[in-house]
């Protein structure tokens, strides 16, 4: 029984193509699992995800189990988000997180998440990413925290405006300050 932290070996999304879009990889230092040490380099991970695409292309599940991996996935206009596990893991838990992330992911990005927006904003969905799974560990499965935490701070709309009337009322002041001062001395 696995009994560790580390539930998830990678993160992808591709596009409808089954081209990458996103993917990250998690190789935890204290893992053992023999399954997670398959995926170390770039022509594997390649290799895994056209398969894997070539699976899963057709909308109409969530789960499935392919090359020693339970992958769990969602499908989002012209994208295919996917989060892997080792096959052992509670399917369910990964599908909370995935759904979180495409909530989250979906708030940030006002329910446009298709493969353009994801990369004019790769930076908000590395961050969703991110607060969702940290190294393999899922940390956040509530997806309204998760855009809350990443989401762009509004902008700052008490601007300073600096014209010729500020500047002869902070003189006036000044002065009307020295004149005070010198009419205490």
């Amino acid at each position: 029984m696995n009994l560790s932290l580390y539930t998830i070996s990678a993160f992808i999304i591709v596009d409808t193509d089954g081209h990458r879009v996103l993917a990250k990889y998690y190789h935890p230092s204290g893992d053992t699992h023999s399954t997670s040490k398959k995926l170390t380099n770039l022509k594997d991970q390649r290799a895994f995800e056209k398969g894997l695409f070539q699976k899963t292309k057709k909308a109409g599940g969530d789960i499935t189990l392919y090359d020693g991996y339970l992958a769990v996935y969602k499908h989002s206009l012209d994208l295919i988000c996917y989060i892997i596990g080792d096959p052992s893991e509670n399917e369910l838990m990964l599908l909370s997180a995935l759904n979180s992330f495409v909530d989250a992911a979906n708030l940030l990005l006002r329910n446009q998440l298709e493969k353009r927006s994801v990369l004019e904003n790769l930076d908000l969905i590395l961050l969703c990413l991110d607060e969702t799974i940290d190294d393999g560990v899922i940390v956040e499965t509530d997806s309204t925290a998760i855009a809350s935490r990443v989401s762009r701070p509004k902008a700052d709309t008490t601007e300073i405006v600096i014209n010729e009337q500020t500047l002869l009322s902070a003189y006036q002041t000044v002065r009307e300050k020295m004149q005070q001062r010198l009419g205490q001395l």
